[in-house]
């Protein structure tokens, strides 16, 4: 490409070993690479975040290869489109992930928006996912790397912007990653992978939420309606919590560990059970909506595939069928534990990615689940 003017590509450079070596195997597949250090967080008071030492980092690497960086400040953005859902969803008892709404309103979203008024033609991260650029359409597939795929994470973006998206570290174990940035003397080749929501870094979960959302205490109780202790506020546990109830054993039970089964806003009591595989911790059905198929349209309900309805989670076999209200039903082959409404569930065929929705209910009601989209079902089929 010597010859001809070098394709621009804008790299959001995080201050990671990822995105260090995402632009590095750019660079030398003779991309003219900038780079981009976004802010999307600015308070700092009580030095939890490590946005100025990340930016050092960023600067280092960019340095070293000598491409540009940029800096820009999205944080307005991300405190009306990622950080105001993040509280209504805890306001409302449910657990949020922001990570899947930054990626499609500020990474791939403002991000892009800012990344071609600087000239790229595309964008990359160092995600660890693949896109499949076809003539007519767009695929997002899981990393190679299945121990730290995020295709989970991603599965909301629009099909225009992964488009316009390169992921260069998808093909790669992070074992090599790391390799490579040793290799090039990369400041980031050993540094520890960040961890958690990013606004809130390492500093204690509950006293920042509480910042925002004033906490109401309530009562922590059985499902027969047993007081066992007090709870904080519901929106400081998840389904499936065993940690931090700071309840015992009852005189007339077992003495086994308590579960968080259920939150029961309408009377602000937290239902905790003892059993792990609990009826209550445990289920099949669940109801989602804001539902988001990469291909752009629903594929042809009902489907036979594979989802996860947390990250990390292996894939579950299920069957999705319509439901009302533009809303979609999942029914797992297996019981799933600990289904957590205001999370995603996120759907596979294979390596490739699908889309995802909103967990909103768990269970169906009796009677609406047909008998033929029973346990692998031969008749639902991709």
């Amino acid at each position: 490409m010597s010859a001809l003017r070098k394709k621009r590509v804008v790299v959001g450079m995080s201050g990671g070993v990822d995105s260090s070596v995402a632009a590095y195997l750019l660079q030398r597949q003779d991309y003219d690479v900038h780079g981009l250090f976004m802010v999307n967080w600015e308070e700092d008071e009580e030095g939890y975040c490590t946005a100025a030492a990340d930016y050092r980092d960023a600067a280092n690497v960019c340095g070293r290869l000598g491409i540009p960086l940029h800096r820009a400040n999205f944080a307005p953005d991300y405190r009306e489109r990622v950080f105001a859902y993040f509280l209504r969803e805890y306001q409302g008892g449910r657990t949020p992930n922001p990570d899947v709404l930054c990626n499609r309103e500020i990474k791939f979203g403002v991000f892009l928006n800012y990344a071609r008024r600087l000239g790229a033609e595309l964008i990359a991260t160092g995600h660890y996912a693949r896109v499949r650029h076809g003539s007519d359409a767009t695929a997002l597939l899981k990393g190679l790397d299945q121990n730290k795929d995020q295709s989970y994470f991603l599965h909301a973006v629009d099909a225009a912007a992964l488009a316009q998206t390169l992921f260069p570290v998808g093909e790669l174990a992070k074992s090599e990653v790391r390799a490579i940035a040793r290799e090039q003397g990369f400041v980031t080749h050993d540094k520890r992978d960040s961890t958690g929501i990013c606004f809130i870094g390492e500093r204690n979960f509950a006293e920042f939420l509480n910042r925002y959302v004033p906490a109401q205490p309530g009562t922590i109780e059985t499902p027969d309606g047993v007081q066992l202790g007090r709870h904080n506020g519901l929106m400081f546990y998840t389904l499936g919590q065993r940690k931090g109830l700071g309840i015992g054993g009852r005189n007339d039970g077992a003495e086994a560990p308590w579960y968080v089964a259920a939150k029961d806003t309408a009377r602000n009591v937290l239902i905790v059970v003892q059993q792990t595989d609990h009826p209550l911790l445990t289920n099949r059905t669940l109801s989602a909506g804001d539902v988001h198929w990469i291909a752009g349209s629903a594929p042809q309900l009902p489907l036979r595939c594979h989802a996860k309805a947390r990250y990390r989670q292996r894939d579950q076999a299920c069957a999705v069928v319509q439901g009302r209200n533009g809303h979609i039903e999942v029914i797992f082959d297996e019981p799933q534990r600990a289904l957590t409404p205001g999370q995603f569930v996120v759907f596979y065929d294979g390596d490739y990615c699908l889309g995802g929705a909103t967990i909103e209910q768990i269970g169906i009601p009796a009677g609406e689940i047909r008998s033929d989209y029973g346990r692998g079902e031969p008749a639902i089929s991709l």
